[in-house]
């Protein structure tokens, strides 16, 4: 005689199930990324003017200098159209599993190249990049304080170690980065996004208005041919600094509303559009108008060659700054975002305003700390521009279309897709290079907490 199942194991189990979904929809509510999807169409254009326009460029100038007019000018025209198709591909596979969003650049790498693989592939780049710019932007905010404090002092003044001015600035995220999500930051990302266009269109108009200088000379600067080629593979990695939207796009496309009838990539696309071409109207006069103005002497940060009027610049270094505070913020919610997973999913802790608060201090003062001790602004650009961010804004995202939609061979997507990842592989391996070689001679003169 068989023993008879009890009759209310399929409850047991439902049970189970809809305790499994309350508790993932409860980490869900709470994680900064997926918390909050209410966004509208103009926050897509600001958080990604934000993420886009940060440092970078202001050394374009310095860039084009080490490239050359030629060179320089189809680089620049070059990367701006490869890094919008590339942003296309992007909002184009947020959404396209029906039912599904892939709300994180991981999830999308482990839907391409298999859960494990993914993960592997995608999280160390994304990381690089993202704690890379947050420690360079507290370098530039740094400094750009520095700058501002040298300006506006009446002589005699009493010279601050650049590490303070570092500490001043990353004092403002120890308050900001326990703003919960994305869209708590919206007021900070507009505020960054409308600085950014101000201080680009000071540096190039004040350029204009101090003229062509003296003697200016638009050849190599190096004495050496290996000083122009390293300088040259630098200034690609500046580049590929500049145009770095893409670690973040899926983050920012997961704020907004999406419905069958009206997917998210629609207001996401338009937002990313007018960001762009605020992105031209930045990049292409500073650059040019800049190397115009001042040749091969210009300084890795234009804003430090521009001495006069002293009060428009002062006011540009203090864009530079409220900037940066934006940008730091929007390129570390994604951070937050996987120690949070980490903590709450793999290691249980509960989610609580004291995880939070404990964990991005932490984050934080990590940044401001390696800041402090390593502050090669120009080097740091070039070193993490090509070793992280060509990877995952020039050639990641083809890599993942050719894996899933399997273009057919020798079509037009097909060889797009190609030519962007062999262009891609080429700045990956080469702008490291220079950026490193930046790094150890500046190392050289360097006293450590000075």
């Amino acid at each position: 005689m068989g023993t008879q199942a009890p009759a209310d194991r399929p409850l047991k189990v439902t049970n189970n199930i809809d305790e499994k979904l309350a508790k993932q929809k409860e980490i869900d509510d709470w994680l900064p990324i997926t918390s909050s999807r209410n966004a509208k169409w103009w926050y897509s254009a600001f958080h990604n003017v934000t993420a886009m326009v940060g440092a970078g460029v202001l050394s374009l100038p310095y860039a084009m200098a080490a490239l050359g007019w030629g060179p320089g000018v189809a680089i620049l025209i070059l990367s701006w159209i490869i890094t919008l198709y590339t942003l296309w591909q992007m909002v184009e596979m947020h959404e396209m599993v029906p039912g599904r969003r892939f709300d994180r650049y991981h999830e999308l790498g482990q839907y391409a190249f298999g859960e494990k693989l993914g993960l592997y592939i995608v999280v160390p780049q994304q990381l690089i990049v993202e704690v890379g710019v947050n420690i360079v932007y507290m370098v530039t905010g740094g400094k750009s304080l520095h700058k501002f404090h040298e300006l506006v002092c009446n002589k005699p003044c009493k010279d601050i170690k650049l590490t303070y001015f570092i500490m001043i600035f990353a004092s403002v995220h120890f308050v900001l980065s326990h703003l919960p999500n994305f869209n708590s930051i919206s007021g900070v990302s507009l505020a960054a996004a409308v600085m950014s266009l101000s201080y680009s269109t000071i540096a190039w108009t004040a350029s204009v208005h101090k003229g062509v200088q003296p003697d200016v000379e638009y050849g190599y600067k190096a004495k050496s041919t290996a000083g122009t080629v390293f300088n040259f593979f630098t200034a690609l990695g500046d580049v590929a600094f500049a145009y770095a939207g893409h670690n973040v796009v899926l983050e920012i496309q997961a704020t907004i509303p999406s419905t069958p009838e009206k997917p998210s990539k629609g207001p996401m696309w338009r937002g990313v559009l007018i960001a762009y071409f605020v992105v031209a109207l930045c990049y292409f006069p500073v650059a040019l108008v800049g190397y115009r103005m001042f040749g091969n002497t210009v300084e890795d940060n234009i804003l430090i060659s521009l001495e006069k009027p002293v009060w428009l610049v002062a006011a540009a270094n203090m864009f530079v700054v409220i900037h940066v505070i934006g940008s730091y913020q929007i390129y570390a919610m994604p951070v937050f975002d996987m120690i949070e997973t980490v903590l709450v999913k793999k290691l249980k802790f509960r989610p609580s305003f004291l995880l939070r608060f404990i964990s991005r201090n932490i984050y934080v003062g990590l940044t401001m700390f390696i800041a402090i001790t390593f502050p090669f602004f120009g080097g740091l650009l070039g070193f993490f521009g090509g070793f992280a961010f060509a990877p995952t804004t020039y050639f990641l995202p083809c890599i993942m279309w050719l894996a899933i939609y399997k273009p057919k061979k020798l079509s037009l997507s097909w060889c797009a897709n190609w030519v962007c990842i062999i262009l891609g592989l080429f700045l990956m391996i080469l702008s490291p290079i220079g950026g490193l070689r930046n790094i150890i001679l500046q190392a050289k003169n360097y006293n450590f907490y000075s």
